[in-house]
């Protein structure tokens, strides 16, 4: 008896741990529990997912049945999702209307979702604003500090990234003060820079695509977000496939999925083909084991490995540049990409061998002499990227240590690194096989 009590306490051990491993229901919590409220009162119930908290993926939603490939995931519908037709309905509508130059469809929405967070307990949207992020670790979030550990080019990103929220802040200033007379409250203390910045990245990592018909009223760019409450709680998986859209018959926002997904487990979206300094980017988060992640190699970096006394170096350049051979330029889990060797044999070519470019960027082999250099060049540009990897990886770790306030954001940047240096030893294993073969 006493053996088979102990094999029923391993047992529900077992369980215990699975469960944690599957996700922690947060069904429970009073946040979702009036998000669910909230949204019947607009039409939506569903029994089928349940937000739950993941030891890997943080808050996402749990299916409480098995889902097939072609399974509805979930049917959102109109009048739960936020669009600018939200916006020009709510009391902010006439000044938008009204104020020249036209403001963009992104203003309208991050103006709307600063003034319902300012109404607190009077919006009609609380709920789900109570379930937003707080903060963000989107790249425009970052500390210098942090943002000077990104590789290129995430770090230039990075840096325009907060350069086009700061002239956006700047250039919407005016049309902030035209909305005093809606508040008590000064608009520059409700409009500030950080609240734009939360709302901003709510808006650049939450919302779906979904175009809406042109309206005089908004500038010219282009009207295609939507937020979707709850919805907005599915994670980004690269390996599942799903089909999402608008369905103008039943008027909701719907998900189908093209793969399984057992009951009880996490269930996925994909947000696109994205390597990880997109994900970084757009999202604020990476994936480990991600297949489309990439290393960037530098139009700079190349050069180092080649003589500067190349009488052809310019020119061949200029082939190059004309050709867009500088850009995208990767390593990934499959090696150096062909963009990347066919640069360096381009760069490679002997001055004897130099007529045969265009042959070159056709991918033909020009000599065995070439093909040696391209891949001995390779193999350094690869070794050279694992030490400038692993140094960083060094900084951070000490920067771990001693800046507690940025260990989140470290952290989040490690992640980045150490998926780029399994891609670059894989690339440089990959290589040495290749000479191998070679001699």
């Amino acid at each position: 008896m006493k053996k088979s009590r102990g094999r029923t306490g391993r047992k529900r051990r077992r369980k215990h741990l699975q469960s944690f491993m599957d996700g922690v229901s947060c069904s429970h919590k009073l946040e979702y529990i009036k998000l669910k409220k909230w949204l019947k009162d607009r039409g939506f119930e569903d029994s089928n997912l349940r937000p739950a908290e993941f030891w890997d993926t943080g808050r996402g939603l749990m299916t409480t049945k098995a889902f097939q490939a072609g399974d509805l995931i979930i049917s959102l519908p109109e009048k739960c999702l936020l669009t600018t037709g939200t916006v020009l309905s709510s009391c902010l509508g006439e000044y938008i209307m009204k104020w020249k130059p036209p403001v963009s469809p992104l203003i309208a929405l991050c103006t709307f979702l600063i003034a319902e967070k300012h109404a607190g307990e009077k919006s009609l949207w609380k709920p789900y604003l109570d379930v937003l992020p707080k903060t963000y670790t989107c790249p425009v979030c970052l500390e210098h500090d942090v943002v000077s550990l990104l590789p290129e080019p995430l770090r230039k990103k990075a840096q325009e990234q907060r350069t086009t929220v700061q002239e956006l802040y700047m250039s919407s200033k005016a049309f902030f003060s035209s909305l005093q007379p809606l508040f008590a409250e000064n608009t520059g203390t409700i409009f500030n820079y950080s609240a734009l910045e939360w709302a901003w990245c709510t808006i650049n990592t939450r919302t779906i695509y979904m175009k809406h018909s042109q309206r005089e009223c908004f500038s010219l760019e282009p009207d295609v977000y939507a937020l979707a409450p709850y919805l907005d709680l599915l994670n980004h998986s690269p390996n599942v496939q799903v089909k999402a859209a608008f369905n103008e018959q039943t008027r909701s926002y719907e998900i189908r999925t093209n793969s399984q997904c057992k009951k009880y487990e996490e269930v996925f979206i994909c947000y696109g083909p994205h390597d990880n300094q997109r994900l970084l980017l757009e999202y604020g988060f990476v994936v480990m084991d991600n297949p489309h992640s990439t290393v960037y190699v530098s139009s700079d970096i190349l050069l180092k490995y080649f003589p500067p006394l190349d009488k052809q170096r310019n020119t061949k350049l200029s082939i190059l540049k004309d050709h867009d051979f500088l850009e995208n330029l990767t390593f990934g889990w499959d090696g150096p990409s062909w963009r990347l060797l066919t640069a360096l044999k381009l760069l490679s070519l002997g001055a004897d061998e130099f007529t045969c470019w265009r042959r070159t960027l056709l991918g033909d082999v020009i000599s065995a002499r070439n093909e040696q250099q391209t891949l001995n060049i390779t193999a350094k540009i690869c070794h050279f990227l694992i030490q400038e990897t692993q140094h960083v990886l060094l900084q951070i770790s000490q920067l771990k240590r001693n800046k507690e306030n940025l260990k989140k954001h470290l952290a989040l940047v490690e992640a980045l690194r150490l998926e780029d240096l399994k891609i670059l030893q894989k690339s440089a294993e990959i290589l040495c096989n290749l000479n191998m073969a070679k001699t």
